[in-house]
């Protein structure tokens, strides 16, 4: 969709979320090209004179109209309008009679659109009406004589309620459960013990959770909530009476105000217009049907006006194209849609980014822009732009107005050349305007023998090796992909073998670079293959007597008693037993040189008392006593 390729979407999102009503947003939405003149310069005179206007008095006094449409719409219908409807019609009356002060003010100016004044309507009569008689999304109590005199019998009478109520509480202290009077179910009730339940006169209301206290509603109180009840009954009759009358004078007012909230939403979309024009930093547009395009210091009205370099452009003062060439992000792609998206938006009654326009009406807007690749459809990048290309060539007139990026790439360079070519004899016979982008060499020689269509570049520096984003109109510009490999350090004799490859050994004379031959230099860091060093820890120093170890795979722990014999296996104390194990089946704990001081009796581990009593008398005297060994001990 060509409003998505050139960000047009983009601009109608903003300048909706500048409009106020639900209607100037579904117009914003919907907006596209003018196509009658008187029509198209009334519109961009109307965005004029609402920035003329938000500049010298602020923004208008706008609100949203949809729900007073609705509410409008239930009243002449006979339907009663409740309290709420009635205040939100008070506030748009309100909104009108400012509006009307506003637009006033701004006939001072002379400004054009502050006469649509005389078509607004306030009903000034109507609003201090219903500001009389509703308040605070009710119906006041002096809105009528009969239903303030209504209201205050209704609350002496619940006063009296209380007091009747508080005096049965008083009375009888020893049966009631509280000594407050409480509502339940909306009526007046005293808290009653059970077993009191028939001690008190009146009707039972409620009764607590536990079912030990009861809520009755005594007789003395009752009587009276029987005479507030028929006073309510009288005070809403005359509440529905008060509504009706004052839904009555909005119905008669219906049309009159209807009109004023349609004339309120074209208003808003024309203050939209102005808002956006002092939001982008816009100027008013001229329009010419002579297939002129004259921009001066435009601007892509997206881009941060403190970066962004502005445009010159011209098109139309005998040429029908222009063939833009130069660097790769050299803002070309952005030069064709900056030129596009203000002729859309000037063409939209919109004003545009541009220090000075002249813009062309065309009757059609078209662009082939970025990778238009469709894999639901199979196609390829260069498919699916040759396919948009040719639906563009069906539909363009001589009132048309075309952009292309790229044309002819994606395919092979030689077959994309001639059919870039092709494409642009056909636009050129079309008479349309057209913009397009390319780095064929064929093509820029194309548009300087053919009249109707002219070379431009985007400017570069050679030296910092930076676009300029300037543009110059009949000048064909080139890649600087051969000055950019010079500027980065390619050697002379390979930009001369890619300058021959390119374009001819005749045209190397042409280029001047200032590289010599390529230095061979090894940059790389060599391969250090690491040197393998290995342990000479055997099996038998590693555990010792006393070590704490891990055995495997149930992760039990126990301390070494008889160390690693010839086999690979030693003796392993766990839970008062001594088990042989595998060596492989045992991991390091921690070692007993950070369990035990040093020359620990480690007999004191893995000995009884008795046996070690044994061992110290055999080591004194002579003794009868054996020491016997169990394997599994």
């Amino acid at each position: 969709m060509i409003e998505n390729q050139i960000e047009f979407n983009k601009i109608k999102e903003l300048w909706s979320s500048l409009a106020v009503t639900e209607k100037a947003k579904e117009m914003i939405a919907d907006k596209w090209i003018i196509l009658e003149e008187s029509t198209l310069k009334r519109e961009i005179k109307d965005t004029t004179d609402a920035r003329d206007l938000i500049e010298k008095l602020g923004n208008p006094p706008l609100q949203d109209v949809s729900e007073i449409l609705e509410i409008l719409e239930i009243a002449g219908k006979g339907d009663c309008l409740t309290p709420y409807q009635l205040e939100r019609v008070q506030g748009i009356l309100t909104v009108i009679e400012r509006l009307s002060v506003y637009l006033k003010r701004g006939q001072q100016y002379q400004n054009s659109l502050s006469y649509y004044e005389e078509s607004l309507n306030p009903r000034e009569d109507l609003r201090e009406e219903i500001a009389l008689r509703i308040r605070g999304e009710r119906v006041d109590d002096r809105a009528s004589e009969l239903l303030y005199e209504i209201r205050m019998k209704i609350l002496k009478l619940e006063d009296e309620m209380k007091q009747k109520a508080e005096a049965v509480i008083r009375n009888n202290r020893d049966c009631m459960a509280d000594q407050f009077y409480t509502t339940r179910n909306g009526r007046i009730c005293v808290p009653v013990k059970k077993e009191y339940r028939y001690k008190i006169p009146g009707s039972l209301i409620d009764k607590s959770g536990t079912g030990s206290t009861v809520f009755v509603e005594p007789e003395s109180v009752s009587k009276l909530g029987e005479q507030v009840q028929v006073l309510q009954i009288d005070e809403e009759n005359e509440v529905y009476q008060i509504l009706y009358t004052l839904t009555a004078l909005v119905a008669d007012s219906a049309e009159v105000l209807t009109e004023d909230l349609r004339l309120i939403e074209k208003l808003d979309y024309c203050f939209s217009k102005g808002k956006l024009s002092i939001e982008l930093g816009g100027r008013e547009p001229r329009i010419n049907l002579e297939r002129r395009i004259v921009l001066e210091e435009a601007r892509h009205p997206l881009m941060d006006p403190r970066i962004s370099v502005p445009l010159t452009f011209e098109l139309g003062t005998g040429n029908r194209g222009v063939v833009i060439t130069g660097p790769n992000t050299g803002g070309k792609t952005v030069a064709i849609k900056t030129v596009m998206l203000n002729s859309v938006m000037a063409q939209c009654g919109l004003h545009v980014c541009c220090r000075n326009a002249d813009i062309c009406m065309n009757s059609g807007y078209f662009s082939d822009i970025g990778d238009g690749q469709n894999i639901s459809d199979n196609l390829s990048t260069f498919s699916s732009h040759i396919k948009n290309v040719l639906q563009i060539l069906r539909e363009i007139d001589g009132d048309g107005f075309v952009i292309m990026d790229e044309l002819g790439s994606g395919t092979d360079p030689q077959e994309g050349m001639g059919i870039a070519i092709a494409i642009l004899e056909r636009l050129r016979e079309s008479g349309a305007n057209f913009l397009v982008t390319t780095h064929y060499p064929e093509v820029k020689e194309y548009a300087g023998r053919n009249e109707g269509v002219i070379n431009a570049r985007m400017t570069f520096d050679r030296q910092t090796l930076k676009p300029t984003y300037q543009m110059v109109i009949g000048e064909a510009g080139e890649s600087c992909a051969f000055y950019i490999a010079d500027r980065l350090g390619m050697p002379k004799d390979m930009l001369n073998i890619a300058v021959a490859a390119a374009y001819g050994e005749s045209a190397v004379s042409s280029y001047s670079f200032d590289n010599g031959e390529l230095e061979k230099k090894r940059t790389a860091k060599r391969i250090v293959k690491t040197k393998t060093v290995r342990k000479k820890t055997t099996v038998t120093e590693e555990f010792r007597i006393g070590d704490s170890v891990m055995v495997l795979p149930d992760n039990k722990i126990g301390i070494v008693c008889e160390e690693v014999n010839d086999k690979g296996v030693l003796r392993v104390q766990i839970a008062g037993r001594k088990i042989w194990i595998n060596h492989k089946r045992v991991k390091m704990y921690v070692k007993a040189e950070e369990l035990y001081p040093e020359d620990y009796d480690m007999s004191i581990v893995f000995d009884s008392v008795e046996v070690r009593k044994k061992r110290h008398d055999m080591g004194r005297k002579f003794t009868t006593d054996v020491i016997e060994y169990d394997e599994n001990e």
